[in-house]
């Protein structure tokens, strides 16, 4: 008496097959819908004023150009004559610390290549030589008590990346002295460049 029909195995194998694929195709596509779209997107960072060691609030700018000869005096003004920037982007912060209240300029200069960033960070440095004119000095930014952050008491810092070079001018207001709080602020206020590249 002939028993059951034999399974046929091979065609089990390759429906199961079928549906693993199926299984793993849907799986895929219902990834890349949840995902995919994250990728055409920047992943949301922090702002740079809000990571250091103080909160920076931005209070004017940033205000872009591509002329620096015009918005620098000194020598600084005849470094730009002879060698043109590609970029300029100027923008003033505030921070505060204990009770007192500075005013933060930020500047970041884009040369034409690294040695003429290092160049002009290197001029911008020595006392006596100018600089790219603050928001506070040419006008553009104004209100009761604000310090010049140009002045004698002001806080520099600047750093080089690649060909951009970053220049910080700080100041408190209502006539706070305190040197090492200022220039700590100052030197934090560098890393407000990456808001600001273009």
């Amino acid at each position: 008496m002939p028993g059951p029909p034999a399974r046929d195995t091979r065609s089990l194998l390759l429906r199961g097959a079928g549906l693993v694929a199926i299984a793993v195709v849907s799986g895929l596509l219902w990834f890349l819908i949840r995902h995919g779209s994250a990728t055409d997107e920047p992943v949301a960072q922090p702002p740079a004023q809000n990571t250091g060691q103080f909160k920076f609030t931005k209070v004017a700018g940033p205000e872009k150009s591509a002329d620096c000869a015009a918005k620098s005096y000194g020598d600084t003004k005849d470094f730009f004559t002879d060698s043109p920037c590609r970029s300029l982007v100027r923008a003033l912060y505030t921070a505060e610390s204990g009770g007192a209240k500075a005013l933060v300029s930020v500047v970041v200069v884009g040369m034409p290549d690294s040695t003429q960033a290092k160049a002009l960070k290197a001029l911008t440095e020595k006392d006596g030589t100018g600089n790219v004119t603050d928001l506070v000095k040419d006008k553009t930014f104004a209100g009761t008590g604000t310090p010049s952050v140009s002045g004698s008491d002001a806080a520099y810092a600047s750093t080089v990346d690649g060909t951009n070079t970053t220049i910080v001018l700080a100041d408190f207001y209502d006539k706070h002295k305190d040197k090492n709080l200022i220039e700590r602020i100052a030197d934090d206020a560098l890393r407000l460049s990456s808001d600001l590249h273009s």
